[in-house]
This record gives C-alpha cells, sequence and structure tokens, in this order.
C-alpha cells in the first residue's frame, strides 16, 4: 500500500490572482484567479491554445508571470525557482513522460526522493550505517509507490522497456515519491487506450481518497467529467467558466468555445 498522505487542514492550498503572462505581443494567462481546496481533482479544461500547461509551467516555476501572484498555502510563491517550489510540496507530470530512460523502475522512483535524503555525499560516498538505513527506507518506500501504480513487478526493468501507459504510471509514482501536496497531472492519458485510460481515471481517484490534492490538464473530456469535483474552463488565457462538471457541460460560453458559435 502507498503510505497515507498527511491531511494538514481545509483552508486553500493554491491561489492565484489575476495571473497575466505574455510571450511577446501573446498574452498566454489574462488576468487568471482561482483557488483550489485541499482533496479535490481540479481540471483546467479549454481548446487547444487555452494557456493550460502555460498555466502549470507558471505555477512549477518554469515562467514567471509578468503580473499578478500565486500563494500556497498563503505565502507567494511566483518568484521561487522551480526547485525551491517542489520542495514546498508542488510536483508534476509531464505531458511526454520525463524518466530516465537506461534506469530501472525502481530507480526512477528512487532518484525522486533523495532530494530530501539527510546523509549527505560524504555518507554516501562511505556508505555509512545512517546511508544505508536511508537507503533502505528509501527503496522501501519506491517500491511501496510502485505496487500502489501496479508497477512493482516491473521494479527491476529499464524504463525504456515497459509501455507506454506504464511510462506514464512511472512518472505519476516518482512524482508522488516527494510526498508532494499538491500533485499537477499533465495529460496523463495521452496516447492511451480507452482500458489504459479507465485505469489511469481509478488510480487518480484512488490519489484523492488518500487525501491529494490535484491539478489535471487533459483533452479527454470523458475521463474529466467523470472523475474530477471542479473544472476550471480557459480561453485564450482568460477564465470563462468555473464549477461542477455537469454545470460546466450546460455553461453557453464553455460550449461555444468548444465547439464554435
Amino acid at each position: 500500500m502507498m503510505p497515507e498522505t498527511v491531511l494538514k487542514g481545509d483552508q486553500t492550498i493554491l491561489e492565484t490572482r489575476e495571473i497575466t503572462l505574455r510571450f511577446g505581443g501573446l498574452e498566454a494567462l489574462n488576468g487568471l484567479s482561482f483557488s483550489i481546496s485541499p482533496h479535490q481533482i481540479v481540471s483546467i479544461i479549454g481548446p487547444n491554445g487555452a494557456g493550460k500547461t502555460t498555466l502549470l509551467n507558471a505555477i512549477t516555476g518554469v515562467y514567471s508571470a509578468d503580473s499578478g501572484e500565486i500563494l500556497f498555502r498563503g505565502s507567494p510563491i511566483s518568484r521561487l525557482k522551480s526547485f525551491q517550489i517542489a520542495a514546498l510540496g508542488i510536483n508534476r507530470t509531464f505531458q511526454q513522460a520525463q524518466l530516465f530512460v537506461n534506469m530501472t523502475v525502481l530507480e526512477n522512483v528512487m532518484v525522486g526522493m533523495h532530494g530530501r535524503t539527510k546523509s549527505g555525499f560524504l555518507g554516501g560516498a562511505l556508505h555509512l550505517p545512517g546511508e544505508r538505513r536511508e537507503e533502505k527506507k528509501i527503496r522501501e518506500k519506491a517500491e511501496s509507490l510502485l505496487d500502489f501504480f501496479g508497477l512493482l513487478p516491473k521494479a527491476g526493468y529499464l524504463a525504456a522497456h515497459i509501455s507506454v501507459a506504464e511510462q506514464k504510471r512511472l512518472e505519476n509514482s516518482r512524482a508522488m515519491s516527494g510526498d508532494p501536496e499538491l500533485l499537477l497531472l499533465d495529460e496523463p492519458v495521452a496516447g492511451l487506450n480507452i482500458r489504459e485510460t479507465e485505469a489511469m481515471g481509478d488510480l487518480i481517484i484512488r490519489l484523492k481518497e488518500k487525501g491529494q490534492t490535484i491539478i489535471l490538464v487533459e483533452h479527454n473530456m470523458h475521463l474529466v467529467m467523470g472523475i474530477s469535483d471542479r473544472l476550471i474552463v480557459l480561453h485564450h488565457g482568460s477564465k470563462i467558466g468555473e464549477g461542477r462538471p455537469e454545470d460546466m457541460q450546460r455553461d453557453r460560453r464553455v460550449v461555444e468555445a468548444y465547439l464554435g458559435t
């Protein structure tokens, strides 16, 4: 079983305030404001070019907003580096799995934990008793995560030698290895078939049941409507709708953005 996620109250976990981000003359995000409550699956949807992945990049420090503010647990993070934001408890996946393909499945997950180890360079180089104990704990936790994501039988395989669906689950495993409070999933079912998509949806729901807060960017509307607590709908970098999936399906502006007038 995957270790239980520590719950830290019901206050807002993430808030954006009038975020604007420009690339030259293109306004990729335009005065975007919303808040995310803990222990929910919130999906960011919209047509191609709406600004969805740009938003994830702004939250995780890949891009810096030109104006506005992003708050995590009430503290500003807009000017922090990506590694600093990850250390605070925000991890993400990517549209294309970013794996160490010449390392094993198990090693890929263990790598995600080494940033939180205490032994340091000397302990690792000398293989001191404290380092060995810590390495054992890391391995056990990695195996627990692989078991949760159905990958434990593939622990010794090279990441390059597992299927696309398994690589997607492996990236999720590695993202969870840092014990994030907020997990950002960027198109987790892209390239997957119907059965694989349903299995990934089940895993995302199980993560939420463990207490995980998730922001999901995904084009598969069947999946989005089936697992999301709330939707935030973007169009040309602006928010045009926010609410429950069933409400957004009836929202005129949302329907027009997807289907045209």
